[in-house]
């Protein structure tokens, strides 16, 4: 049995262990492999104090030192990839070739983020173009917001506190990080990296707890900025308990995948079977519907499920596994419920179904009802329903009618329905000659409707990290007189 690993809170400089702690138990290994200690609200008070205070201090790192530890970092965490990805594992039932993924992710998402801090800069306006302006010299630059918070969710834990917690520290923010509860070690452990990177420890604070803790930093008047990752509903109570603070949020998905009729069909299915079950489906751009042209449905159904049937399941420290265990054994249900719901009003399951524990095997149901559960609302899990379609404009309209619109993926070589695509589908981004789930950490991703506010990424999400601060000097110009 592995030893279980310990996840102190850091508040105000120190890594805090006494206090209530809570156990992980992980969903695969069924035994206890972490345990976080919990903030109460003597920690919340600590660390917003703290926050408040240490601001100015981080804001006044140059761009170039904050680089220099994200760049460190980088470095480190490819050294202790293999370290990383085995407590994905054991936290979450993540297989090990999807931590090992996760993690080179995080080191190219730190080295972005120092790209981008030593890109911070400003503008000198065009002021004089106005007759009022004549005479005056206008300059910006983007400052630190101050103090941010970042709650981050248990599917990619590492790879999304990088993004946030790198682009904070890359404008020069001190953060506050709730990290997922079924996480702990993970997110932790990553902080510690930043703080051995060179990391400032007036720069972050660490709070292990539930959603009464996540409300009480959302509404923290210290608080100037929030970054959220997870499910709408909960997207939703951060904003209510927010209140008038700059908020991005990064919600949930039912991602749509068209595959038309000139499309590859072998490579469409390898792509859909390896990109709707990595992490067990539990991505907010997994693949969940797969609309096939009629002409050419039954042949991908039955290359598809080929495709799925050969995927290795079970024990996610076996480096040959492909899909481990789902977050529990509620989250494996759901996914039996909704087959079963869809089997039951004339859906076709050519594999899967079941589950042992948490693990649910991996399920294609073929043909269900356009207002099944499993077609309207997020699966979240190793579950793909694959629908036939006639005309490209009536897809794309039913791809439109979820209240989601995060991410979308499209087969085929015509370019005009690629762009009619891109223009039409109600999503943040489209992927073409792949499925939605498709990612590059240093290009926009966020979504529209119930998926979210803003964009992530780095260069973006400075954006909602700095504030624009104006310089107007009159009787000086550097357009004349």
């Amino acid at each position: 049995m592995d030893s279980i690993s310990r996840a102190g809170c850091f508040i105000a400089g120190e890594w805090v262990s006494e206090g209530e702690w809570l156990e992980r138990v992980g969903p695969y290994a069924g035994h206890v492999v972490s345990q976080a200690r919990i903030a109460g609200p003597d920690d919340v008070t600590t660390a917003r104090e703290y926050a408040r205070e240490q601001a100015r201090t981080v804001a006044r790192l140059t761009p170039a030192a904050r680089a220099a530890v994200l760049e460190e970092a980088a470095r480190m965490v490819i050294a202790r990839r293999d370290e990383f990805a085995r407590l994905l594992a054991l936290e979450l039932g993540k297989p090990l070739k999807d931590g090992r993924g996760e993690m080179t992710r995080v080191a190219d998402t730190f080295a972005v983020c120092a790209a981008e801090a030593r890109s911070l800069g400003g503008e000198v306006l065009p002021v004089a173009g106005w007759e009022r302006g004549a005479g005056t010299t206008a300059l910006t630059y983007r400052a630190p917001a101050g103090v941010a918070l970042a709650i981050t969710p248990f599917n990619a834990p590492a790879n999304l506190l990088a993004h946030k917690l790198g682009a904070s520290f890359a404008a020069g923010n001190t953060t506050l990080v709730k990290p997922p509860p079924q996480a702990p070690a993970a997110s932790a452990a990553l902080v510690g990296l930043l703080l051995e990177a060179g990391m400032p420890p007036e720069a972050v604070q660490v709070l292990h707890g539930d959603g009464g803790l996540g409300a009480a930093l959302c509404a923290a008047p210290e608080v100037s900025v929030i970054s959220f990752t997870g499910g709408a509903a909960t997207g939703a109570a951060v904003a209510r308990a927010a209140g008038p603070k700059r908020l991005a949020l990064e919600l949930g998905g039912n991602a749509a995948t068209i595959v038309c009729e000139d499309a590859d069909i072998d490579q469409a299915a390898r792509i859909c079977a390896a990109t709707g079950y990595s992490n067990s489906g539990q991505s907010c751009i997994s693949v969940q519907r797969v609309y096939v042209q009629r002409s050419r449905f039954d042949e991908f159904v039955g290359t598809f499920t080929t495709q799925v049937r050969s995927l290795v399941v079970g024990d996610p420290l076996d480096p040959a596994t492909d899909v481990g265990s789902m977050v529990d054994e509620d989250a494996a249900e759901r996914v039996v419920r909704w087959t079963a719901e869809a089997r039951d009003r004339g859906a076709v399951v050519t594999t899967g179904g079941t589950r042992n524990g948490a693990v649910a095997a991996p399920t294609v149901v073929a043909g269900p009802p356009p207002d099944a559960t499993l077609v309207r609302e997020e699966v979240f899990g190793a579950l793909v329903a694959v629908l036939p379609y006639d005309d490209f404009d009536e897809v794309l309209a039913e791809c439109n009618r979820s209240r989601y619109g995060l991410q979308a993926g499209l087969f085929s070589h015509d370019i005009r329905r690629i762009m009619t695509a891109w223009r039409e589908l109600e999503v943040g981004g489209l992927v073409v000659n792949g499925s939605s789930n498709f990612r590059l950490d240093h290009v926009p991703f966020g979504g529209v409707k119930d998926s979210g506010i803003g964009r992530e990424s780095p260069r973006w999400m400075l954006e909602d990290f700095t504030v624009v601060k104006t310089l107007l000097l009159r009787g000086v110009s550097v357009w004349g007189e």
